[in-house]
């Protein structure tokens, strides 16, 4: 069934500066703050510490270079949904849209947003409910450590939750209205963002507070001590939620200018702009901050922000206040550029009849996937009062190495299916790079089995969860002659 030719479509907007600072800033969140605490209590080391961002981001990087071909070969809306269904398939395709739409990006949604609400939380207290309201909870399970959770606590931090909320809806009407509007927010505050961190590493190295020594200094641990391997993947787990986000751009191929040579420019550099500012900052937490400093502050409080303290050293207490707004500025942004470019795979799989049906409009006035932005915030809303998103997020890395692995695979497949398609970028070091990309993914995910089977499990399961719903839908796009075929046309661009 082809679409009426008249119907609204999405247009092309984008140009190619708005779509780097788009890259960076659906990568730069709360991780770049809060994520070397947990790798120097893993590793003990600052030396394993910087190699682990070093490694994530290079890894990140041969990704990113790999999945540029085949966004440079298929530029559409919907990204790896789309690339995914010329490689393999629409039954692959549909899982990685379940996927991204259960668990990868509404839950990055929610679970980015809460830090934003949270870091608002530390300078402006948010009212709560009583303590009978807060211990309303439902589906009581016990944890891999032996403790017990619930499956849904709507009213715990219930100020929180509702900022959380509310910052969700705004941003999704910002982004319902144009992506225009989503894009000027990303130049902005992603341009602020940077520039900040930067002067924060400037301001750390030219403070009296920080010492080389520091970075001499390490701390034996039990998973060091245990397998230095099984820690340095621990660790790198923690790089790769805060380089998460890097594949997104995809998703608006349609709405992107000269989208075939813009894309793989925007992936590159987007990418290499973010591992060289991981990399400098947390040089700084470290010369600033002893590793045994920042681990002993997260066993105090398992809460506490690493770049709070060393901007306390550096800039005493207007430091810590500078940091909490710098978060509430990152995680503000990271939301919005995921809201921008998440609901596009969910209007490609409605295109296709394999998602709920509304999903696939066109705003007419707006040229927006309107329905499905509307879907994804109503989805990652109810992951927000369910109170249990940190334990999706927990999935998030395992499930998306897995079809990050296949992305990488598909530029073999496609180099077969698609030979003679004009080509605008070719992977640099193929086939080498590809390859080593998906030898790590493999591994990761084979680690992550072995070290963290509940976890790998339950993102197992939510992935497979979808597959009644597959052939329900497809069953229904069948019957009534939609079958994706428009698509072809399309993505070739030929």
């Amino acid at each position: 069934m082809k679409q009426n030719a008249n119907a609204p479509k999405l247009e092309p907007t984008l140009g190619l500066i708005t779509i780097v600072l788009l890259v960076i800033s659906a990568i730069i969140g709360s991780g770049v703050f809060k994520k070397v605490a947990p790798m120097s209590e893993a590793l003990g080391s600052p030396s394993l510490v910087l190699l682990c961002w070093f490694l994530a981001g290079l890894v990140t990087l041969m990704g990113a270079l790999t999945n540029a071909e085949v966004a440079g070969l298929i530029a559409d809306s919907g990204g790896q949904y789309v690339y995914f269904k010329r490689m393999y398939g629409k039954f692959f395709a549909f899982l990685y849209g379940w996927a991204s739409f259960s668990v990868i990006q509404c839950a990055t949604i929610a679970s980015v947003a809460y830090v934003f609400a949270g870091s608002v939380h530390s300078i402006w207290p948010l009212p709560e409910l009583s303590a009978d309201w807060q211990n309303i909870q439902f589906l009581k399970y016990t944890t891999a450590d032996g403790d017990i959770a619930y499956v849904f606590s709507p009213f715990k931090d219930a100020g929180i939750k509702v900022l959380t909320i509310g910052l969700i809806t705004l941003l999704s009407v910002v982004n319902y209205r144009g992506v225009k509007y989503g894009g000027f927010i990303a130049n902005i505050l992603a341009s602020t963002v940077v520039i900040a961190i930067f002067g924060l590493a400037i301001a750390g190295l030219a403070s009296a507070a920080g010492s080389v020594d520091n970075l001499k200094e390490t701390v034996s641990t039990e998973a060091v001590n245990t397998s230095l391997f099984s820690a340095l993947f621990a660790a790198m787990l923690s790089a790769f939620w805060a380089y998460e986000g890097w594949n997104s751009i995809g998703f608006i191929g349609a709405e992107v200018k000269n989208p075939k040579r813009n894309i793989p420019l925007a992936l590159t550099f987007g990418v290499i702009l973010v591992m060289i500012t991981y990399l400098t900052i947390n040089f700084v937490y470290l010369y600033v901050s002893p590793v045994s400093e920042i681990i002993s502050n997260k066993a105090a409080d398992p809460n506490s922000i690493a770049a709070v303290g060393v901007a306390e050293k550096i800039m005493g207490s207007y430091g810590g206040l500078a940091i909490a707004i710098l978060i509430i500025v990152a995680t503000f942004n990271c939301t919005n550029s995921t809201i921008l470019t998440a609901p596009r795979v969910f209007f490609a799989m409605a295109k296709d009849g394999l998602f709920f049906r509304s999903a696939a409009k066109v705003h007419p006035k707006f040229h927006t996937p309107s329905t499905a932005i509307v879907f994804g915030a109503v989805w990652s809303s109810m992951l927000v009062l369910s109170g249990n998103f940190d334990q999706l997020t927990d999935m998030l890395i395992f499930a998306a190495f897995i079809f990050y692995g296949a992305g990488a695979f598909g530029v073999f497949v496609l180099r077969r299916k698609m030979k003679d398609a004009p080509r605008p970028y070719k992977v640099i070091g193929y086939p080498v790079v590809p390859l080593l990309f998906i030898i790590f993914c493999a591994v990761l995910v084979v680690n992550t089995c072995i070290e963290m089977p509940r976890e790998a499990g339950m993102g197992l399961v939510l992935i497979a969860a979808g597959i009644p719903f597959y052939y329900f839908w497809n069953k229904r796009a069948i019957a009534e002659g939609v079958t994706g075929e428009e698509d072809e046309t399309i993505v070739e661009g030929q």
